[in-house]
Formats: C-alpha cells, structure tokens, sequence
C-alpha cells in the first residue's frame, strides 16, 4: 500500500502524493524486517514496484547484482539514483505496474518482486501478476492488514471470500508480520501488513474452465449469505450438486478451495 522512506519526506524535497497512494516508511525496523523477509541472493531477478524514496531498494540494492525497479511517479524516478548506495546496479523502469509486462524481465532466471501497492489498485495488480506467475518466483507485498487477511484467509472465517479463494488458485499465500500506522509519514488510518505469495509452476488444482470458476466464485459471494441452492438457482440442478460432493444447503464462506473447483467442473460454462 505504502512506497517506503526512511527519512522525512519533506527532508527529501517530495510531498507524498494522495493520488499515486503515498505514504511513506520511515521505521528502519521495519525496513530490516522486511528485506530479512525477503531474504534476497546476489544473483537474484529481484524487481521493486514503488521504490518511493528508496528506503527498502537502498538495502536490496547492496544485496543483488542488479535490481530493477517499476516507478510512475517521474519525479521520485528522477532521484533515485541519487538516493542509493549502488546506482550502477539500478534499473529504473517508468511505467504504471497496472499496465507492464513483468513477463519481460525475465532473463535467465523467474523474478522475484517486493513493493508497497496503493490500496486503490491492490486487487487488480495483484491479479495481472498472478496472470503472470510462471515468471514469477515469489512477491512480498504490504497492504491493508484486513486486504492481506483476506487474501491468507481459510475457510469458515468472515475474511473468506472471493479474494482469499482466487489467489490461492494460483499461488501459496503466507502471512508475515503486522506494520502499525506510526511507521509512515504521513501516518495512514490503517494498519498494514506484510505477506508472500508463491505462484505454483503446477496448480494442485485446475478448474476445468478458468473463466467460469472466477465468474462462479465471484457470483455466489455477492450473495454470501444464501445457501448455495439459492445462489445458484437455474444454473445448478440437485443432480450437479451430487456430482460435486457438495451440500446445496451450504453457504460459500464454507467451502474449500477444492470443493469450488468441483463445483465449477459440475456447472461449466454456466456463467
């Protein structure tokens, strides 16, 4: 959620900017933290979306050979070589992350990517890199705390839902530390939270048509608190309900990743 700094912003001759989501990170223990974290290796595809001031790229950047960095904000983009402690080793790309195609940063070796997303573009973001996941070999990422428990949450929990099911699909989700508001300048009204996604090389699981799992679970959680006989009415007879193993009286929050993948293969291409 938040580009990182650690000094004052002010200091630094930037004003955060409330349209590209800037709050920026000032704790150094946090910092440590993160990169401890990410644990980066000298020969790593590391790639950083919203390096910000540099605070998190300064210390990744004395740890790989190179590292690549995705920044709109021309501004911050301009002075950040001035900023780190290796600019030979930065490569500075402008470009909106939204739109990029990570896929060609990778060279010999799938990317590893860290950054802070704006909360406004998060969720989108988060689906055009798990789009790209055989690129990728793992991403740690700080958003909202409520976003990050929702996207590492497990079934039968009021955080379960449409987000926690869709990027289990396609990667190893993992919840790592919490990050109070007193860390940033200026402070947002959130806390946040760290976590890791791992995009599998192999699904568990696959769906027999994508489109229509993603259509399915998005559907039955607009309505979360019907049954799924309900939600499904004209799209799921008892017949297909039996072919999926599934309870038609059962509500959505309540079923695994795997019993939604059963139950899109029992109504495909319904949505």
């Amino acid at each position: 959620m938040y580009q990182i700094n650690a000094l004052n912003p002010k200091e630094e001759g930037h004003q955060a900017r409330k349209r590209f989501g800037q709050n920026f990170l000032h704790d150094q223990r946090v910092i440590e933290k993160i990169v401890r974290a990410v644990n980066p290796r000298h020969d790593d595809n590391l790639v950083e979306i919203g390096p910000g001031l540099a605070a998190l790229t300064s210390p990744l950047i004395g740890e790989v050979d190179q590292l690549k960095v995705v920044e709109l904000d021309r501004d911050l983009a301009a002075g950040l070589p001035s900023r780190v402690p290796h600019p030979e080793r930065l490569q500075i790309i402008e470009a909106d992350a939204l739109k990029f195609d990570f896929a060609t940063l990778v060279q010999d070796k799938p990317l590893r990517v860290v950054g802070n997303l704006p909360y406004n573009i998060s969720t989108p973001l988060l689906f055009h890199l798990v789009q790209q996941g055989v690129a990728i070999q793992d991403m740690h990422f700080m958003l909202q705390k409520e976003v990050v428990e929702r996207i590492t949450a497990k079934p039968n929990s009021k955080e379960y839902g449409r987000l926690s099911i869709m990027l289990q699909y396609y990667c190893k989700a993992t919840y790592l530390f919490e990050v109070p508001a007193g860390a940033f300048n200026p402070p947002p009204k959130v806390t946040s939270a760290v976590f890791r996604l791992e995009p599998y090389a192999e699904k568990p699981l696959t769906a027999q048509n994508e489109k229509n799992f993603a259509a399915l679970v998005a559907h039955v959680f607009t309505q979360r608190r019907k049954t799924l006989r309900n939600s499904l009415k004209g799209k799921l007879d008892e017949a297909g309900f039996i072919r999926a193993g599934i309870d038609p009286m059962a509500r959505p929050e309540t079923l695994s990743l795997s019993e939604f993948v059963a139950l899109s293969d029992a109504c495909v291409e319904l949505f």
